[in-house]
């Protein structure tokens, strides 16, 4: 069957993992992607699992709204959260059909303190990284999760993961209806 999806973004990094997660989850569909760019309606870098979470569920929520004749809308959100002195990375995503909802969250890791350092000045972690790091757009590559294993893991396989769980639902829709 084919099956349109919207990703609600314009990172080819998020679009990658969100049809390769398609593929491997549900590999009997042929899947046509749309890309869109829509707001999360949460700060530009979120700050906590609740802010990250909500904003994957706004980005699907408003590319639904933008591109509503689709099967599959899908929101990745980035974000870092505060464990005791030290800064966490992960993601969110949040993938949604007519009848259901899938959410699950990345793997976390910490983030060094140069970098922590600037995000607690306000700017954003992909800047960051790219300053520390003296990269060029990272959250359009490899990510900070690349950059920091060498790119044993990058952004699209972090993401994909998330991709892969939050199609729990629609693989064993009998479980979850």
């Amino acid at each position: 069957m084919k099956l349109t999806v919207v990703v609600a973004s314009k990172n080819p990094v998020k679009i990658h993992a969100a049809l390769s997660g398609l593929k491997q989850m549900l590999p009997e569909n042929e899947y046509i992607i749309e890309s869109v760019s829509v707001p999360s309606n949460v700060s530009d870098q979120p700050f906590s699992d609740e802010e990250t979470a909500t904003g994957a569920l706004n980005r699907a929520l408003n590319a639904e709204n933008k591109l509503p004749f689709a099967d599959f809308w899908i929101g990745i959100e980035g974000g870092i959260s505060k464990i005791g002195d030290e800064l966490t990375a992960f993601a969110w995503v949040v993938i949604k059909s007519k009848d259901t909802v899938g959410k699950a969250r990345s793997g976390t890791f910490f983030l060094p303190k140069a970098v922590s350092d600037l995000v607690h000045q306000g700017m954003e972690l992909g800047d960051a990284d790219d300053l520390v790091f003296g990269s060029t757009n990272a959250k359009q590559e490899s990510g900070a999760i690349g950059l920091l294993t060498g790119n044993v893991i990058d952004r699209k396989q972090l993401y994909e993961k998330a991709v892969i769980m939050a199609l729990i639902p629609f693989k064993n829709k009998q479980l979850f209806t």
